[in-house]
């Protein structure tokens, strides 16, 4: 941004033409080249002297160049005629330039004044090598540059010739050490306050400096030293315990702890070595050393994962596969034998997965895939557990199925169990006792349950029914128990209550007893929920009651009833029942639950019978009069784009309709994007992908979705129909509960039975006809981004956040160099791959470190603005009086906001208009109301 002022003269009268001179004048000429403007309309005459005839007369405001001084006259040029001026009505002339920020350094001893000239008395003066940061250039009347500048809370201007430009420069985190006492300065350079002293040998970090000057932080105060009183920390050695590492990738090892020398030797994954020193070298890395071949060698550590030596008890092991039999643990030593086939070694060590082993009396390292463990029926005495039978289950003499079968019991008997054992082939079994015999049972038919105690509560009992000596009725039964007896319980195992009964301790089926305490229902509205588990659906709102059927993990039901003791009535393949509250919480979803012969339903890759014509009309019906869409007349586009790629046209018309609304949003009227295309919340219109053309739009979404959502190779893929999502309170989707486009596509759990709505509008469903439409299931190639941009107006200032990496070129993997957190840049352009263009003190660069969905993460925008309404009108002042309109702004066009000096927004004293600046170069006031702040 460029501004004038005008430092000497005097003020600015309002005459028309200056015909005030009287005479000529008399003063010996003196040769300058000095610039002015003129403070009013000024008469150029043929000799420095009011009596001279006039040439022509020069407009007020006009800057000139004087070449010759005589008196108060001055020689001037303007329009290509050479005359002479009056000095009176000229000021000098100055130029101030914004830039970013930029950093200088005193080339010798330098002063620095209270104005960008040498008229008045230097205020400091300076040593070589202080630096200044200055983000203005001002370029004096007789051509001097100097820059702007701030010491000892003063605003200062230094002489461009006294100073070297310089950088801010990052680089990886480096330690350095103080050879000599050394200030640490408030900024870079000895002029400035110094905060401490740092005494020798304090070893300081750094990652920042500016020329010579680094960034340091000492005892808690952060400033700058000079480098030349530091030296770089080189590598440091550290002795550690004997350690192993295996090589988790193909891994080079060098004679030194870095890869300054060529490696020495390449070794592939799952290699071992053994490390007694690390070293940690002068860029930070960590390297270990090891011994290879004879020879002590280094390996990154990034390159290993850390293993450990192991011993466990003699275990026998049998060769699968013909085996090598490695000098250390790893197949890239020596082989000292082959290890046939059938095999059978001992080992109590290892290392990762290398084993120890002696063969033919040679001792070695095996890789353990080649070999299958020797198993022995293995019994361990365990602390008393129970389990309760699955289902029909066999009990054995042994803990070995090849076995006879002792005897059968039915699901749901539980038994106490002391001692665990493992099979020849690794299975887990539990001895029991059963009639008064020692049998076993697989692990795998039974499940561990435990006993839990409760308050006391009354029971009664729901039918007739038995009290049994053990908690299963395969058990003794004991007496009977009539219909409606009540019995304080307060202990519980599995399905099993334990009770005493007329002096008669044993065991009831819980299904067999209800709580005798009063249970209040109240009806609620309809209310969806999840399952978060494996459901029981009982009978009655009790734990104990019959159990009807056990619902899945994830599945979405709908509640009417609630108790007062937390369980919920809800009906489940075909069944009603009561489930728990505590196993159930409350969903938002698109499941329409009761039927799925709809749109919402249909596979997307069926071709349909709607025509244009119908997409057309149902469109027009629904845009209103005087409303742009660019849907209007479309519908042929999506019955030629479903057949090419074999979509559902009457889908892809919806699904345009449902995102666009009828063709008339923003990001489809400014960039043909229909469906919102690679739009973010954080920032959808800049985000989204911009278009050519609609049917440029219609067919990359068309390809696009029957090779990735509607494609049973891609992640995306869920089902190849609209669905839906479940999402709980706190708006996280559920899973299990999701399924189809709606899955990844869209947040709205619904989104998916919005769209079939529209589908139903235009063409109602016919159940028979999509039963017996066969899918297409021809994939195309992914659709390569569209070629397009979001182009923005000069002078669009930003501010990064974080690190943004920067290349020469878009596409170009080889970074130039990277900026910081509180760099400012020129915001220029946005493609629809997510590069972004920008300028950096004049320099142009290319990034993709800018993640719109998180944009403000990297960076801020000040000044970009975008016309929310179309026909905007841009007005020479802030106010609607007739005959101030300059110029028009259309829907989507971008603006820059003008900024005051403190980097705020330009705006009237209203703060109701913002003051712009338009493609020509010239300024005007548009209303606040139609313009949207983007990427701030």
């Amino acid at each position: 941004m460029v501004s004038t002022s005008i430092l000497v003269g005097t003020s600015s009268i309002s005459c028309p033409n200056i015909g005030l001179e009287t005479s000529k004048a008399s003063a010996a000429i003196v040769n300058i080249k000095t610039k002015y403007q003129t403070t009013a309309n000024l008469n150029l005459r043929q000799g420095a002297g009011a009596t001279y005839k006039t040439l022509l007369t020069i407009p007020k405001g006009k800057v000139i160049t004087a070449t010759q001084k005589n008196g108060n006259w001055y020689k001037v040029t303007y329009s290509g005629i050479t005359g002479w001026v009056n000095g009176t009505y000229l000021n000098e002339y100055y130029t101030y330039t914004t830039q970013s920020t930029a950093y200088y350094f005193t080339n010798k001893t330098t002063k620095l004044y209270p104005t960008p000239d040498t008229k008045k008395a230097a205020v400091y003066t300076v040593v070589a090598n202080n630096g200044f940061s200055s983000t203005q250039k001002v370029v004096n009347s007789i051509g001097q540059t100097w820059f702007r500048v701030s010491y000892n809370g003063k605003t200062l201007y230094v002489n461009s010739t006294d100073v070297t430009k310089s950088t801010a420069t990052t680089f990886a985190q480096t330690e350095y050490k103080a050879i000599k006492m050394a200030g640490l300065y408030q900024s870079f350079g000895n002029a400035s306050k110094v905060l401490a002293q740092i005494p020798v040998g304090t070893v300081v970090t750094s990652s920042k400096r500016v020329g010579n000057w680094y960034y340091v932080t000492f005892n808690g105060k952060s400033g700058y030293v000079y480098i030349s009183n530091f030296t770089k920390v080189t590598n440091t050695y550290i002795t550690q315990n004997t350690a192993y590492y295996l090589t988790n990738k193909t891994t080079k090892l060098y004679p030194t702890p870095d890869t300054k020398n060529a490696s020495v030797y390449t070794v592939v994954a799952n290699n071992g070595f053994i490390s007694t020193q690390k070293v940690v070298n002068s860029i930070g890395q960590t390297w270990l050393r090891v011994s290879y071949n004879e020879k002590t060698l280094y390996l990154n550590s990034a390159d290993v994962t850390k293993s450990a030596l192991t011993t466990f008890e003699q275990t026998k092991y049998k060769a699968i596969n013909i085996a090598g039999l490695y000098q250390s643990f790893g197949n890239s030593y020596k082989v000292l034998a082959h290890i046939p086939i059938g095999t059978v070694v001992s080992s109590s060590k290892r290392i990762g997965n290398w084993y120890n082993v002696t063969f033919n009396g040679i001792t070695g390292y095996v890789y353990i895939s080649n070999f299958t463990k020797v198993n022995e029926i293995k019994y361990e005495t365990t602390s008393t557990a129970y389990y309760f039978t699955k289902a029909v289950t066999n009990l054995y003499a042994t803990p070995d199925a090849t076995k006879p079968v002792v005897t059968t019991v039915n699901g749901d008997n539980g038994f106490a169990s002391t001692q665990k054992a493992t099979d020849l082939v690794g299975k887990i079994w539990y001895r029991i006792n059963y009639n008064g015999q020692n049998l076993y049972v697989k692990s795998e038919d039974v499940t561990a349950n435990s006993f839990t105690t409760f308050t006391t509560t009354n029971y009664k009992a729901l039918n007739a029914t038995y009290l049994y000596e053990s908690f299963g009725d395969a058990s003794k039964q004991l007496i009977q128990i009539p219909k409606d007896t009540v019995i304080p319980i307060s202990k519980k195992i599995g399905n099993w209550y334990s009770v005493s009964y007329n002096g008669v301790n044993g065991y009831v089926r819980a299904g067999d007893f209800g709580k005798s305490d009063v249970v209040t229902i109240t009806n609620i509205t309809d209310t969806t929920y999840v399952t978060t588990s494996e459901l029981n659906l009982r009978q009655t709102y009790d734990a104990s009651s019959s159990l009807l059927t056990v619902i899945p993990v994830n599945m979405v039901l709908i509640a009417t009833d609630k108790t007062s003791n937390n369980w919920y009535k809800v009906s489940y393949n075909g069944k009603t029942g009561y489930v728990s509250g505590t196993y159930i919480k409350q969903v938002k979803t698109g499941d329409p639950m009761t039927s799925r012969d709809s749109y919402q339903f249909i596979d997307l890759r069926t071709q349909s019978p709607v025509t244009a014509s119908q997409i057309n009309t149902y469109i027009a019906n629904n845009v209103k009069s005087g409303v742009k869409s660019i849907l209007t007349g479309q519908g042929q586009l999506f019955i030629d784009a479903g057949n090419k790629y074999g979509v559902n046209a009457l889908y892809l018309a919806a699904h345009a309709i449902h995102e666009s609304g009828f063709g008339t949003s923003q990001i489809s009227l400014g960039k043909n994007n229909l469906f919102g295309f690679g739009s973010y919340d954080s920032t959808p219109y800049i985000a989204s992908y911009k278009f050519m053309s609609v049917q440029e739009n219609v067919e990359y979404i068309a390809r696009s979705i029957k090779s990735t959502y509607l494609n049973p190779s891609n992640w995306k893929y869920k089902g190849a129909y609209l669905g839906f999502s479940t999402k709980d309170m706190s708006n996280v989707r559920i899973d299990g509960a999701s399924e189809g486009m709606n899955f990844y596509y869209a947040t709205d759990p619904n989104w998916g039975k919005l769209i079939a709505q529209h589908m139903q509008k235009i063409l109602p469903f016919d159940k028979a006809y999509y039963d017996k439409a066969q899918p297409n299931t021809t994939i195309p190639g992914s659709p390569t981004t569209p070629v397009g941009s979001d182009v923005f107006p000069a002078n669009i200032q930003a501010v990064a956040k974080g690190n943004i990496d920067l290349y020469t070129a878009k596409g170009d993997t080889t970074k130039v160099k990277s900026i910081t957190a509180g760099t400012t840049f020129l915001l220029l352009e946005k493609t629809n791959n997510y590069w972004f263009k920008l300028s950096i003190n004049g320099n142009v660069f290319w990034t993709n470190s800018i993640k719109l969905n998180v944009y403000s993460q990297t960076l801020s925008v000040k000044n970009l603005g975008r016309v929310t309404t179309d026909g905007l009108n841009v007005r020479s002042t802030a106010t609607t009086i007739e005959n101030n309109v300059i110029g028009t702004l259309n829907l989507n066009n971008y603006v820059s906001i003008v900024t005051n000096t403190d980097g705020t927004l330009t705006m009237d004293s209203s703060k109701k208009w913002y003051k712009i600046k338009l493609a020509n170069g010239s300024f005007g006031w548009v209303s606040s109301s139609y313009v949207k702040q983007e990427l701030k």
